[in-house]
């Protein structure tokens, strides 16, 4: 935890309101595409995000209240769908995210770069950024990356909740060690095009063959400190350490059961209930309603925004404050902290960080400056790499 010799005075809301303005959140991952598709099957008349609502934890009026200036809109299909009905859903949801950015075109623009995102600041607009949530989502196909990234998609996340056919998930049995040879070819061809490597939902041993085979830095969308939680969602030290060589930023997260040890307990005896009762935690439809019933007689602890503070200077002390920032996992979850139950949240956390010490420079590099160099850094590997001809490996060739 970071030591502070005096006592700094806290910021004001003046202050904080100045830097939100000229220095807003970039949010590393909002699961609001997948959120529409599950409640209005994509039926953006049912649902008007320009409107503040109770459905989601995401809209226009709050973005702006929550001092959001930039957001990576996950695209997502889960892990257990056929390869080509997650590629289906996957293409669906970046449809989606350009419906939207043209339906608001007045309060989002699309981003894929440093100097898109602060040209839509420059126009009073949020910068809306794609990441695709999930490795399986390619069908082994690197011509599929490509045309994702020709859409838009600025990162990919090597793996979801399960393993694919060339990543180990860090919630499923190890299968291939890590990376597979494909999987490392992935990884290449991500840094010729420019897509960022997400390392959420890996497991350590992909974590290191990511770092090992990328040349540009990775990104932990949302993902927390597991020495603070110890969950198989959150990133180890040495990779912490690692991941600030390499020049990436771990994009904290909120998810209740990857910040408190408390949940995370609750959580665990959920998963054993569950178990016991023969349902498996990556059958989700049946997992989430085991669940929530659960939940009924045992109700769940809560987390905190205090919880988030936590790995925030934990990722501090270890990264180093050019390699921290903020990754909600708004609207991907049914619970979020108490003080960060939506998007209005950041202010809340960040006066919490001021009050502990943490200056305006070091709160700007953690609410985008960080992830906007990530993104600068990524464009440079790939314009140093324009020579290289697409990459034409296929698995288990």
């Amino acid at each position: 935890m970071r030591k502070t010799g005096l006592a700094l005075p806290a910021m004001t809301t003046l202050d904080l309101t100045e830097l939100l303005a000229t220095q807003p959140v970039i949010d590393g991952h909002n699961d609001l595409p997948w959120a529409l598709r599950e409640l209005v099957d994509y039926d953006l008349d049912e649902i008007d995000i320009a409107t503040r609502g109770e459905r989601t934890h995401t809209d226009l009026p709050r973005l702006r209240e929550g001092g959001v200036g930039g957001q990576f809109w996950s695209v997502f299909a889960p892990g257990t769908l056929p390869p080509v009905d997650a590629v289906t859903a996957t293409f669906e949801q970046i449809d989606l995210v350009h419906q939207l950015i043209s339906r608001y075109a007045v309060r989002l623009a699309f981003a894929d770069s440093a100097a898109s995102v602060r040209a839509a600041w420059d126009q009073g607009r949020i910068a809306s950024l794609l990441g695709a949530e999930g490795g399986h989502c390619l069908a082994n196909s690197l011509g599929t990356l490509r045309m994702m990234r020709a859409l838009g998609v600025r990162y990919l996340t090597l793996t979801h909740n399960q393993n694919n056919d060339w990543a180990d998930s860090a919630t499923d049995v190890p299968r291939h060690g890590g990376l597979s040879a494909f999987g490392v070819e992935v990884v290449r061809e991500m840094n010729r095009i420019g897509m960022l490597v997400d390392l959420s939902h890996v497991a350590p041993s992909t974590m290191s063959d990511a770092l090992d085979a990328s040349i540009a830095p990775p990104i932990f969308s949302h993902s927390s400190a597991r020495a603070v939680c110890d969950h198989p969602r959150n990133v180890p030290d040495d990779i912490l350490a690692r991941l600030a060589a390499a020049g990436g930023v771990c994009m904290a997260t909120f998810v209740p059961r990857f910040i408190s040890p408390t949940v995370r307990a609750w959580d665990q005896e959920v998963h054993a209930a569950a178990e016991a009762a023969g349902i498996q935690a990556n059958d989700l439809t049946a997992y989430d309603g085991f669940s929530a019933r659960y939940a009924e007689e045992h109700p769940a602890p809560l987390a905190t925004l205090e919880d988030v503070v936590a790995h925030l200077e934990h990722i501090r002390e270890v990264a180093g404050i050019d390699h921290v920032g903020l990754g909600g996992d708004y609207d991907g979850v049914d619970r979020l902290p108490e003080g960060l139950r939506d998007v209005t949240g950041y202010p809340a956390l960040l006066r919490a960080l001021a009050e502990r010490g943490w200056s305006r420079a070091e709160l700007g590099k953690l609410t985008s400056g960080n992830i906007l160099r990530v993104l600068d850094a990524a464009d440079e590997v790939a314009a140093g790499l324009a020579d290289r001809a697409p990459a034409r490996a296929r698995i288990g060739a």
